[in-house]
């Protein structure tokens, strides 16, 4: 099984094996790779996000055995999410039966956040296929097993231990809601196996400890840890939050077409077979399910400053189990409702939403990583010794020849780098430039920093807009033609792709060469 998933992951991926890296792949995973191959638990290249080593670690050896390129990077990664596939099968199998399995697997290997993030470098889809692999240990009562599978997923990504934990507060729930029906002994006999869910904190303490040890911080460096915790405890942001989580759970990227399939087969009674009426999964399952879903979601909507879909596939997948399960019992036509939901997944796949959402959690990734490719390739070509101002991470791709964007790198001195492309910090870009040396270019490489949708209802509403400003960095950025105006620049070089875009924009400036009549030079 395995080998099957392997071989259509990388099938299904060829188009894209060789594509340089995107946005935190380039900004922290493959940077922080890099120093570990050289021998440093801890990033050095780039600040430490206290980030647990694991899957760095499986991208390092294969670096080491295969060489460094993307090439190989993606491959690592395609196994990893191979073998996070093959863990939530063996899951449903467990709790369901192998058509259910194989239907659920299928679903989920093609639903646009698992099928995107199956070959990026980044931590959060193998952590969530090692929790697939706990969790089939916990279900089948294989206490070493989970506390391994749930210990390794932690070492993957830290918010990983939110399983455990939330499988821990559920027992104890369990337990108390038993103690008052008077059945608290048969409980109390299974107190050991609930106790050996608090296990997999071991291990991630001590990395926390060593990180501690090294850097003078816990949670990474302290620009991370406002961002992530310290900037995203105001009440009505966290209500916010909990509202974009839910989303992501049961309606992001046509996710809701298997929901409202889902919540369609519920008016119908279950089906029969030839072994008499199908079997659910059991409520208690269920229920588990649900508990883990509400504490994961939960806490993520209290920390983390991205809300992003993808710290949400370890409960994704759980929800389109429990939704294949009851299509399957309860509709006759249960094959073609799969059918049409595995289309409705493609097609979000390759047609962005009508609202905003991260280039990574469809083929968005590719247009933004081709736009760029070409953009860098003809400022370099042109502009070899311009001084650029430009926004991260295009900064990082045009002096890191290893994210796989230039031959030929910018010095970082040739680089100004802003924050976005908001009207606010080109003015500021323009406003440096006038007042200090060091802050002159000659040439902005612009870019869209936030996928721009076409106009839709949410647009006017002006207290969502606020709001996304405030609590998520939402902002807009001009366009390559208000940015050259804006620059008193010209436009030498644009490009439009599905709702991105970057441009080139050449900024002419006077310099005064010396005091004598006829000696300014226009360039």
């Amino acid at each position: 099984m395995f080998a099957l998933f392997a071989a259509a992951l990388v099938a299904s991926h060829a188009s894209l094996l060789r594509l340089p890296y995107f946005w935190d792949e380039a900004g922290y995973y493959v940077p922080a790779t890099r120093d570990l191959l050289a021998g440093s638990l801890i990033p050095y290249s780039t600040p430490s996000n206290a980030h647990p080593p694991l899957v760095m670690a499986w991208i390092a050896l294969s670096w080491k055995v295969f060489g460094l390129s993307p090439l190989v990077t993606r491959c690592a990664i395609l196994l990893l999410a191979a073998f996070s596939l093959l863990g939530f099968f063996r899951l449903a199998r467990t709790l369901s039966n192998a058509t259910v399995a194989a239907a659920a697997a299928l679903l989920t290997a093609i639903y646009p956040v698992f099928f995107a993030q199956s070959s990026l470098a980044q931590v959060d889809l193998p952590a969530a296929g090692l929790i697939f692999w706990g969790l089939d240990s916990y279900f089948r009562r294989r206490n070493v097993g989970f506390v391994i599978w749930f210990s390794l997923a932690a070492l993957a990504k830290e918010t990983a231990i939110l399983v455990p934990l939330a499988l821990f507060a559920w027992e104890i729930v369990c337990w108390g809601i038993a103690a008052r029906r008077g059945a608290a002994d048969r409980l109390r006999d299974e107190l050991g196996s609930t106790l050996l869910l608090l296990l997999p904190v071991l291990p991630l303490a001590l990395w926390y400890a060593y990180h501690y040890a090294r850097t003078g911080f816990v949670f990474g460096n302290p620009e991370f840890f406002r961002y992530n915790v310290q900037g995203t405890l105001h009440p009505l942001r966290i209500f916010l939050a909990a509202l974009l989580r839910i989303w992501q759970t049961v309606g992001y990227m046509n996710l809701f077409v298997l929901t409202i399939a889902c919540a369609i087969a519920m008016r119908h009674s279950p089906k029969d077979d030839s072994r008499g009426e199908k079997q659910r999964i059991e409520i208690p399952t269920q229920l588990t399910f649900l508990a883990i879903a509400i504490f994961y979601g939960g806490a993520l909507s209290v920390i983390g400053g991205a809300v992003l879909a993808r710290y949400m596939l370890p409960v994704v997948p759980l929800v389109i189990l429990v939704c294949v399960s009851t299509i399957w019992r309860r509709l006759k036509l249960w094959l073609a409702m799969i059918a049409f939901v595995a289309l409705a997944f493609v097609q979000a796949l390759f047609v962005n939403p009508p609202y905003g959402f991260a280039p990574e959690d469809n083929l968005a990734y590719r247009d933004y990583i081709s736009l760029h490719q070409q953009a860098d390739a003809f400022l370099v070509t042109h502009y070899p010794s311009a001084r650029v101002l430009t926004a991260w991470p295009a900064s990082g791709e045009l002096s890191q020849p290893y994210l796989g964007y230039v031959q030929r790198p910018l010095p970082v001195a040739q680089i100004v780098q802003i924050e976005d492309f908001t009207i606010e910090s080109l003015l500021s870009a323009v406003s440096a430039e006038s007042r200090d040396a060091r802050s002159r270019f000659d040439v902005a490489l612009v870019f869209s920093t936030k996928y721009q949708p076409s106009p839709n209802l949410f647009d006017r509403w002006q207290l969502w807009q606020q709001w996304k400003a405030r609590y998520f960095g939402f902002h807009r950025d001009l366009s390559p033609e208000a940015s050259a105006s804006l620059l008193g620049g010209k436009l030498v070089y644009v490009e439009y792709r599905r709702g991105q875009w970057v441009g080139i924009v050449e900024v002419p400036r006077i310099e005064e060469a010396s005091s004598t009549p006829g000696s300014s030079v226009t360039r």
